[in-house]
C-alpha cells in the first residue's frame, strides 16, 4: 500500500492531523465506496494496491497559497494516497504549478514520485472519494472539522484558491474566511474576494478558478492559459515573486 508524503517537513500539528484524517471511518457510505473502487480497478490499474482511505492535504507547511478542491478521485487520490495524484485533474494542476514555479516537476503520478511544492498546499473539504463526486451534506459536515483545523494550522496562508464552486462554498463557510463578509458573491472563474486581514494587518484574498476536471479541460471551459493567469494573480497577492522569497529546495 502506498504511503502519502508531504513536500517539506510538515509541522508536528499537521502530521498529527494527517494521522487522524487517514484513519477516519465516520461515513459508512464513503468507506464502502472507496473500498469498492479499490476492488473495481480500472484498465492500467489492475494489480495495483489502492490506498482506499481518507486523504490529508499535502504540500509546504509554510504555504502562502492554499488550493482547495472537492474530494479525492476514486481512481486518483483514492488509489495513490495523495491529493490530485494519478488522474487527469492532477496532470493539469501540477503542470500549471510547475510552470508557475510552485512545484519542482510537472507530473504527479504516485505518492513517492519526488514531487515537491513551494509555498503551496493542496487540500479538499471532503477526504474520501464520494460516489459520482457528490458527497452528501452530512458527509461534508463530518469532514468540516478536519478542514477547519488544517486551515488554522496553515498560519502563513495569504491566498486561498478555490478549484470549483464546491471548494469556494466550503471556504466561504469557514469562520476565518467568509464570516462577516455578507452575501457570498456568485462563483465565477477569476472571482477575487478580499478577506478580513489578519490581526497584524496582513491582507488575505479568496480567488476562484474552474475545477481542472477532465470535462472542464476537454470542453475548453478551463484552458492552461486561463489557469496560469489565475496562478500568476495568486502569486502576486501572496507576494511570492518579491525579492527574498527564493524557492526553497527547488533548485
Amino acid at each position: 500500500m502506498p504511503a502519502p508524503i508531504s513536500s517539506a517537513a510538515p509541522e508536528p500539528e499537521l502530521a498529527a492531523l494527517a494521522a487522524r484524517v487517514t484513519t477516519c471511518a465516520a461515513c459508512e457510505r464513503l468507506v464502502a465506496w472507496r473500498e469498492q473502487a479499490a476492488g473495481d480497478r480500472r484498465g492500467g490499474h489492475v494489480g495495483e494496491a489502492y490506498w482506499a482511505r481518507p486523504l490529508a492535504g499535502w504540500g509546504d507547511a509554510h504555504a502562502k497559497l492554499v488550493l482547495v478542491g472537492l474530494a479525492p478521485a476514486a481512481h486518483g487520490g483514492n488509489r495513490t494516497g495523495r491529493m490530485f495524484t494519478g488522474d487527469r485533474s492532477g496532470d493539469f494542476l501540477f503542470a500549471a504549478l510547475w510552470r508557475s514555479g510552485l512545484a519542482n516537476q510537472p507530473t504527479s503520478v504516485t505518492a513517492d514520485d519526488g514531487l515537491e511544492l513551494y509555498r503551496a498546499y493542496v487540500t479538499a473539504p471532503v477526504r474520501c472519494a464520494p460516489p459520482d463526486n457528490r458527497p452528501s451534506t452530512e458527509e461534508r459536515d463530518r469532514c468540516a472539522p478536519f478542514f477547519s483545523e488544517e486551515l488554522a494550522l496553515l498560519t502563513e496562508a495569504r491566498v486561498y484558491l478555490a478549484l470549483g464552486a464546491y471548494g469556494y462554498e466550503a471556504l466561504w463557510r469557514e469562520p476565518t474566511i467568509g464570516k462577516g463578509l455578507g452575501k457570498r458573491p456568485k462563483f465565477a472563474h477569476g472571482l477575487e474576494v478580499t478577506l478580513a486581514p489578519l490581526a497584524d494587518g496582513t491582507a488575505r484574498t479568496l480567488l476562484c478558478s474552474y475545477h481542472p476536471s477532465q470535462r472542464n479541460v476537454f470542453t475548453g471551459l478551463l484552458t492552461p492559459a486561463m489557469f496560469d493567469e489565475v496562478l500568476q494573480r495568486a502569486k502576486e497577492l501572496a507576494r511570492l515573486d518579491e525579492p527574498g522569497s527564493a524557492k526553497r529546495g527547488l533548485g
